[in-house]
């Protein structure tokens, strides 16, 4: 597919009717969709309300609004200010055409000419197609996941009865993620990792039908590294097996709580073979290793 994506801000009633009917493709379920009327308000008050337009189509959008880095802190507002990316929409067709990494280097353009160092969203940390947009190639990171995020009930927002989430920070302006965007400083890959002898938490076995089986155990890591597998098919699995999806809900859950309450924080997520199968992990380093590089530093 030849295309030619001009990404803008939208400002339009029309630009927000185009935004209502992306979001019902992409979710078909009208309880996910922000109507006209309120996209319209967050526009004109300054939101970063941001399209990809094929010649007259929205194929994209992205939007972001301002909230506080420390909700409960007294901070000025000027020095506690962050941007909160809260919907991102990409028309099925063109989901591998890197739409949603151009509409993020949007928002961080948008971020940083308002002086704004920090955007933030969440993201169900199985899926690993997000994982890898958020932490690999934007240079994200995540030191906070929450059960339940968006409640129980049944919705497009769970799965099983769980919507757990993890809480992506993008420190915008940190030499991280300069190096990243740029390629300045190309990140390790799944096999330089593993030829470093990282330690993995949770072991797999193939399961049913292919599918990876989570571990039974879950072993801390001993030094201020190590590596976490999750299924790179997540989406298959909870089509395919319900019961084994549950499991790795469970399991996924028990294993980020431990490790970040135990100070490890997800630097990076890792693709590629190994030992004869596509497989992906995420990376954990100990805060104390990394955390004043990735938050305190900037270009």
């Amino acid at each position: 597919m030849s295309i030619n994506i001009v990404i803008r801000e939208l400002s339009t009633i029309d630009d927000m009717k185009k935004a209502e009917a992306l979001q019902r493709l992409v979710w078909d379920d009208p309880s996910t969709v922000i109507y006209p009327h309120m996209l319209i308000s967050f526009a004109r008050s300054g939101a970063s309300m941001l399209g990809a337009f094929d010649g007259d189509e929205l194929v994209g959008f992205l939007l972001g609004y301002l909230g506080l880095e420390s909700p409960t802190s007294d901070r000025p507002a000027m020095t506690n200010l962050k941007l909160v990316s809260q919907r991102m929409a990409v028309m099925p067709a063109y989901r591998d055409a890197g739409i949603g990494y151009e509409l993020k280097l949007a928002q961080r353009r948008y971020a940083i000419r308002r002086g704004i160092r920090l955007i933030t969203w969440t993201f169900d940390p199985l899926i690993s197609r997000n994982a890898y947009l958020n932490i690999h190639k934007l240079g994200a990171i995540v030191r906070d996941y929450t059960r339940d995020f968006y409640g129980t009930e049944v919705g497009p927002l769970t799965h099983f009865g769980s919507s757990d989430r993890a809480l992506v920070e993008w420190w915008v302006t940190n030499n991280r993620v300069e190096e990243r965007i740029h390629r300045r400083r190309p990140p390790l890959t799944l096999a330089q990792y593993v030829d470093s002898s990282v330690m993995i938490v949770n072991p797999t076995q193939p399961a049913s039908r292919g599918y990876l089986q989570p571990s039974e155990t879950i072993t801390m890591p001993p030094s201020q590294l190590a590596m976490v597998e999750i299924p790179d098919n997540i989406s298959d699995i909870r089509d395919d097996d319900p019961d084994l999806a549950i499991a790795w809900q469970k399991h996924l859950r028990e294993t980020l709580e431990n490790l970040i309450t135990a100070g490890f924080i997800i630097t990076d997520f890792v693709r590629g073979e190994h030992e004869g199968r596509v497989r992906t992990y995420y990376v954990v380093s100990h805060k104390d290793a990394v955390l004043s590089r990735i938050v305190g530093s900037s270009s």
